[in-house]
């Protein structure tokens, strides 16, 4: 990670506090948009409340978009953007896990915590649930190594540090178009099944 504020501007050392003082302000917003809440969260699933879909693909289309444009201006080399690796099995395994906790608990790791905050009780069991997990694969790496890194039984999983828009060869300005599409639509959709049902109360 890069330094938030240039360093002509001020020392480095205040990248941590500037670090810290963000990270409170998105808990503070996440918070004030209910995402303290595992009803509101899992209302995505059973389809009276599709908050989290909406802030979703905000920001996936907003970082998207404004990466193109920073990358068009020259402000951001996005040759340099690092990639994160695939590793088939492992993505599906580890979503599988995360889709299950996700549907069952009805908080994601980070909501948890701002759960756990304000002192929700389910976010605090879904909270240790998160460090016990944690603790079971620290402890089972050794055996489930090969997936974790693509290697033994699972070497040919490594698909290499690549991207979507690599992996089908289209233009990754086609492909941002397409996706906002799919997002105007997914929010117009949901108001319409938003409108037919029961508020649930929080």
């Amino acid at each position: 990670m890069g330094p938030l504020i240039p360093l002509d501007i001020i020392p480095d050392t205040w990248n941590n506090v500037i670090a810290v003082a963000i990270g409170i302000a998105f808990g503070f917003i996440m918070e004030g948009s209910g995402f303290s809440s595992s009803r509101k969260i899992v209302g995505l699933f059973y389809g009276y409340d599709f908050t989290v879909l909406k802030v979703f693909f905000t920001a996936a289309v907003t970082s998207a978009i404004g990466l193109l444009y920073f990358g068009y201006f020259g402000w951001l080399d996005l040759s340099l953007i690092y990639i994160h690796p695939t590793y088939l099995t492992a993505a599906i395994v580890g979503g599988l896990v995360m889709g299950i906790g996700f549907v069952s608990g009805g908080y994601c790791p980070g909501t948890s915590l701002i759960g756990a905050g304000i002192g929700r009780i389910d976010g605090m069991v879904f909270t240790v649930g998160l460090m016990l997990g944690i603790f079971f694969f620290s402890e089972t790496f050794t055996w489930l190594e090969g997936m974790y890194e693509g290697t033994g039984f699972f070497a040919g999983d490594f698909l290499g540090y690549i991207t979507i828009t690599e992996y089908f060869n289209i233009s990754p300005n086609i492909f941002i178009v397409g996706f906002t599409i799919v997002a105007v639509a997914a929010f117009y959709f949901t108001n319409l099944i938003r409108k037919r049902v029961k508020p649930v109360n929080y």
